[in-house]
């Protein structure tokens, strides 16, 4: 888990770790200046500060910094098929993120069931099917253009049918700001309830990590437009703005989960705030490789 983080996190370490003198503990003047290089957002790394004893050891920071982030409990898996709703903006990975899950879940011996709810791009729904052939997982698609919810629908009764334990949905990319794309989602939402009590059991949102904490005002609309459940942030490898994890997940009250640190489907791990943190932090006091 460590190593898989440290190489997530290369460009924040080098970013951050370039930016002050490696000792024992961290001037506050050096530390907030790599927040902030880390993009973690003003409002964070003063809250942050202030709470901070001095001097500012590794140990110290650490305990500042799991603060923010709020806990996670995992749940035992019921007897029942659980619905995960899968919700972002266009580019963010949405659909390399739903394979990835698939893949995990498989891995966990579950039996896992897609629904190409995104309808209004044929690539999406291709791409999509062409990932269930590679992971040999089955899914429940239609033609571009399609109603969304009426796949969605026929998904949770055909995971339910088939016995599937992980019916993971697909949805089209959508701006916060898009009222019409915002009330389709809505109907989504009411619809895989239709399908199966409780449904959908989780709503996932999928953030693209290299746009940092530009995506707060984003994740907040979507999670008060259909509330979010746990935050899945991709694309870190490819950026140096990891510390805005921090600012996301404490504004919005809402936990990562997982993260996507490469393209394969084995590269999306569970989110663990405290190994996430001492990678986070390593490059502030020790030399980082």
């Amino acid at each position: 888990m460590i190593d898989r983080l440290r190489l997530g996190l290369r460009k924040t370490a080098q970013a951050i770790g370039s930016l002050v003198p490696k000792s024992e503990s961290i001037a506050v003047e050096d530390l907030e200046e790599a927040l902030l290089a880390s993009d973690m957002a003003y409002e964070e790394v003063e809250a942050l500060i202030e709470r901070l004893v001095q001097p500012i050891t590794p140990a110290r920071l650490e305990y500042g910094l799991l603060e923010l982030l709020p806990s996670w409990e995992e749940e035992q898996q019921s007897a029942h098929s659980s619905v995960e709703l899968i919700i972002g903006i266009n580019g963010a990975g949405k659909t390399t993120t739903i394979a990835k899950l698939a893949h995990r879940y498989q891995e966990a011996g579950h039996h896992v069931l897609l629904g190409a709810a995104d309808t209004f791009r044929a690539a999406a729904i291709e791409q999509l099917k062409s990932w269930a052939d590679r992971l040999g997982v089955a899914i429940v698609s239609t033609a571009q253009g399609h109603d969304p919810s009426g796949v969605a629908y026929d998904a949770v009764a055909a995971g339910i049918a088939r016995k599937a334990d992980r019916i993971l949905i697909d949805t089209a990319g959508r701006l916060h700001t898009q009222k019409n794309l915002g009330e389709e989602l809505k109907k989504i939402v009411r619809v895989c309830e239709k399908a199966h009590s409780g449904a959908p059991h989780k709503k996932w949102l999928i953030l693209d990590g290299t746009q940092g904490r530009s995506a707060i005002n984003q994740a907040r609309e979507f999670h008060k437009m259909v509330g979010i459940d746990g935050l899945i942030v991709t694309k870190l490898d490819g950026t140096a703005k990891g510390g805005a994890i921090y600012s996301i997940s404490r504004q919005l009250q809402v936990p990562v989960r997982y993260i996507g640190v490469g393209e394969g489907a084995e590269d999306l791990i569970a989110f663990d705030a405290k190994a996430f943190t001492a990678s986070f932090i390593e490059p502030l006091f020790g030399q980082h490789d």
